[in-house]
């Protein structure tokens, strides 16, 4: 588990390194809420595939409550 969390922040490091390079010296802004928001559909979707559509048992691998994963859904347009 270890080695993957690693992996998942060299990713994020090195993501971020390379936004930063293209910036060409703009001022970044809201990116906590960019990184979220490209992150957090494709993990739903992940997780809601790999528990089959099970919406009870996607919430509980997230650690989120079944109505919030059902809100992220709306929000994300994910069926």
């Amino acid at each position: 588990m270890v080695n993957k969390e690693s992996e998942i922040a060299r990713c994020v490091r090195q993501a971020m390194a390379e936004y930063f390079k293209d910036l060409d010296g703009e001022q970044p802004r809201a990116i906590y809420e960019m990184v979220i928001g490209c992150v957090d559909k494709p993990l739903i979707e992940f997780v809601l595939e790999y528990a089959q559509g099970n919406q009870a048992k996607a919430a509980g691998i997230l650690g989120v409550s079944r109505n919030t994963l059902r809100k992220k859904m709306l929000q994300y347009g994910i069926k």
